[in-house]
C-alpha cells in the first residue's frame, strides 16, 4: 500500500488530467516521432531539389517506402481516427498537452 502511495505522489500532476483520446493520441505521436521526422527532412530536400531543378525520385520513392510500412500506416490511421476527437474534448488541458508534445517533437527533429 506504502509503494502505491508513493506511485501516486511521485507521478507528474498533469497525467491524469487528460482525455484517453489525448492519451492515446500523444503516445501514438511519440512512438511515430522517428518516421515524422524523417519524412519532414524528405519533404524539404524534395521541395529544394525540385527548386533547383535536380532528380528526386530517389528521395520520393524513399518518402513512398515510408508511408507503407505496415506499422506506420496502421498507427498513422488511427491518429487520423482521433484527431477530430480531440479538439472537441472536454478536457481543456488536451489541445495544450498536444501542441506542447508536437512542438518539442519539431525542434528536436530540426
Amino acid at each position: 500500500m506504502k509503494r502505491l502511495l508513493v506511485l501516486l505522489l511521485l507521478w507528474p500532476p498533469g497525467a491524469f488530467a487528460l482525455s484517453s483520446a489525448a492519451r492515446e493520441f500523444m503516445d501514438i505521436s511519440k512512438e511515430l516521432e522517428p518516421v515524422q521526422c524523417e519524412k519532414r527532412k524528405l519533404r524539404r530536400e524534395i521541395a529544394l531539389a525540385e527548386v533547383q531543378q535536380q532528380d528526386a525520385t530517389a528521395m520520393k520513392q524513399k518518402f513512398a517506402a515510408l508511408n507503407r510500412e505496415p506499422k506506420t500506416a496502421k498507427l498513422e490511421k488511427r491518429l487520423a481516427q482521433l484527431e477530430p476527437r480531440v479538439p472537441k474534448s472536454s478536457d481543456p488541458e488536451d489541445l495544450a498537452a498536444i501542441s506542447f508534445q508536437q512542438r518539442e517533437a519539431f525542434y528536436r527533429c530540426d
